[in-house]
């Protein structure tokens, strides 16, 4: 008798929506991964990736502000989401220890090029990064907006928390030319045209958020929507119908359907 392969235990992750008022709607960064990456290869994303070793430092917590009442795992998930949109696009939602402004565009021109490779190459944790230039992490301004874990069928799995954020004004978002090979700020509805059109490759996670997203027109509902709701596990589950195979979520996660297709494979691979 044959059995199915075990499930792969899903790691965690963080992803940030950076928001902005544009002039027609809000407006979401979003950068392209490079086509050699091993997951999500090509595709339309927000910034976002793993939990990294130095997220968990209890040195990191010391220089967190807005983890009032946080468990020790969601202070780490809003630190791994801001670390990577540092990493990622170059914007980092930090001050200095015990100024109210976040850093602006002088500051950020000097750490930059400093922290964020070795950031990402692991060569570094940032609480090292935080206690060497006495800052502080703003995590009050992460808002929770979904939790999407990767199907049990799945070979690669992740669970990843997502978090609205606005973009500082002060601060330029810019992809970082090895993982991420060119961004641009969308609307909602813009990202999700040009998906069709065959433009850009979203995953059905990275859709549907953008898709929730464009429930709101500007960024403070977006933000008043995300704080009322309460955020639900999503876990899609496959179904075999009329139409093949479809991907099944709860009512209740506030996408506005409850089913989807499966994305289908590049051409050439399994």
């Amino acid at each position: 008798m044959s059995s199915a392969p075990p499930s792969s235990t899903p790691r965690l992750a963080a992803t940030i929506l950076l928001l902005r008022d544009g002039a027609e709607a809000l407006e979401v960064f979003m950068v392209v991964r490079h086509h050699e990456i091993d997951f999500a290869a090509g595709a339309l994303v927000f910034p976002g990736g793993k939990l990294a070793p130095g997220d968990e430092d209890p040195r990191v917590q010391l220089r967190c502000t807005g983890i009032a009442g946080l468990a020790p795992e969601q202070i780490t998930l809003r630190v791994a989401a801001i670390r990577e949109a540092f990493e990622e696009c170059g914007v980092l939602l930090a001050r200095a220890r015990g100024e109210q402004r976040l850093l602006g565009p002088a500051r950020l021109a000097e750490l930059g090029p400093r922290y964020r490779k070795v950031l990402d190459k692991g060569d570094l944790g940032i609480a090292d990064m935080l206690e060497t230039e006495d800052l502080e992490l703003a995590c009050e301004e992460l808002v929770p907006f979904a939790h999407w874990i990767t199907p049990v069928f799945m070979p690669k799995r992740f669970d990843t928390h997502f978090y609205l954020a606005v973009a500082p004004a002060e601060q330029l978002a810019v992809h970082d030319g090895s993982e991420l090979v060119d961004s641009l700020w969308l609307r909602p509805a813009h990202a999700l045209s040009q998906a069709a059109a065959g433009v850009h490759t979203l995953v059905p996670a990275t859709e549907l958020n953008v898709k929730k997203l464009g429930f709101s027109d500007r960024v403070e509902a977006a933000l008043d929507a995300a704080r009322t709701h309460a955020v639900v596990t999503v876990v899609p589950e496959v179904i075999k119908g009329p139409q093949g195979k479809r991907l099944i979520i709860p009512a209740e996660a506030g996408y506005g359907v409850t089913e989807f297709a499966p994305p289908q494979a590049p051409p050439g691979k399994p």
